[in-house]
């Protein structure tokens, strides 16, 4: 992102550009659709051959076997347990699949399909020489991003973030009348280096948003993500990813046994939920952040953000017994006050509404026939 960090103002992390000197006021652009946001902290990987569609529908979690030229969606791939391994967002322009993934697993993910390629007739390539945009649909900042979008098949590469709705197969655990996703048109143009060059050279420091804004949307939305809300042990069940990423009456796919397992009977292991921070005493907790209900650590912290309305929030994964009440985020020895706002339901699953048998012992006995 050479040409945005040339920007003044422009102050660069360990991910990327992190913000243009007034995140607040970065955000307040970028939500109204009139700011552009360089994602250094995401990968392309293009994938494609006349197979491709048939066979990532066959060994990831959405249904994209049809996908038509133009449309966008997401999918995961998960271990034979169900659990998240990779997540990508999903754009088809007719001749190739571009996934969008975060930038720590844009490798493993590629080397992962690479594995499974066997005799399919598909190619999978790393794409270094592209950048990513992101920006808010409806504003001034979609049509400068489209016009700078690349097009190698004649159709520009932006990907619509599915969240703002539940996809066709999907399933929302939430129980909120209005969530807070069907706010965010998040969009992300796929550009080449020089489209970006341009792309930066064309807007000035008020157009323009660093990663802090962005996170802070996200955050807002309640979208999980790759880099902050999975871990080894995470389930698209946890974080209402059914919602987007998961088809539930497709095909067999690696974990889907456990996908219809928990989504029809059972209840996942833990729950995500949204938290406003007390910001009383400026402190901001970090990711990995123990959260507790009383005495008992009951989750961890995996996103945090300043909003520009909201203030302080956090996204984390609470266990399934923890409290739906107010809890305590312990940082560096200090207490910050967290109201919750449930996203997951603690009885979240068992959606099926299948017959239960009555069990022997609580049948009512025969009558004795000599009583008769």
């Amino acid at each position: 992102m050479t040409g945005f960090a040339a920007i003044a103002g422009a102050v660069s992390g360990e991910h990327g550009i992190e913000h243009f000197g007034d995140a607040f006021r970065e955000q307040r652009r970028l939500a109204s659709g009139d700011a552009l946001a360089p994602l250094g902290d995401r990968t392309v990987i293009e994938v494609s051959g006349p197979e491709r569609l048939g066979w990532l529908d066959s060994i990831t979690s959405q249904a994209v076997g049809r996908l038509a030229p133009g449309d966008s969606t997401e999918l995961l791939v998960l271990d034979p347990q169900g659990r998240v391994e990779h997540a990508a967002g999903v754009f088809d322009d007719g001749s190739s699949t571009w996934l969008i993934a975060d930038t720590a697993d844009a490798q493993p993910l590629a080397t992962w399909l690479i594995r499974m390629k066997f005799r399919t007739q598909a190619e999978v390539a790393v794409r270094d020489d592209l950048e990513l945009v992101g920006f808010v649909d409806g504003g001034s900042a979609a049509q400068i991003a489209v016009a700078a979008a690349a097009a190698p098949n004649d159709l520009p590469l932006v990907w619509a973030d599915p969240w703002q709705r539940v996809s066709a197969g999907g399933h929302q655990y939430s129980e909120v009348a209005e969530h807070p996703g069907a706010e965010l048109a998040w969009r992300v143009a796929i550009v080449t280096t020089e489209g970006a060059e341009v792309l930066a050279a064309s807007v000035g420091p008020d157009a323009v948003a660093g990663l802090l804004a962005t996170e802070a949307l996200r955050v807002a939305a309640w979208r999980p993500r790759w880099a902050a809300e999975v871990d080894e042990r995470s389930l698209p069940h946890e974080s209402d990813w059914i919602r987007t990423a998961v088809h539930l009456n497709k095909g067999c796919y690696r974990g889907q046994e456990t996908v219809a397992k928990v989504h029809n009977l059972g209840h996942p292991p833990r729950r995500l939920a949204a938290l406003h921070l007390d910001g009383s005493d400026a402190v901001l907790p970090t990711v990995g952040d123990p959260v507790f209900a009383g005495e008992d650590e009951v989750g961890r912290i995996t996103s945090v953000a300043r909003h520009h309305e909201d203030g302080p929030i956090a996204l984390a994964i609470l266990s399934r017994r923890a409290p739906s009440g107010d809890l305590v985020v312990r940082t560096d020895g200090a207490d910050i006050a967290a109201s919750q706002q449930v996203i997951v339901p603690a009885d979240a699953g068992a959606t099926a509404d299948i017959p239960r048998l009555t069990r022997l012992s609580r049948r009512p006995s025969a009558p004795d026939p000599r009583d008769v």
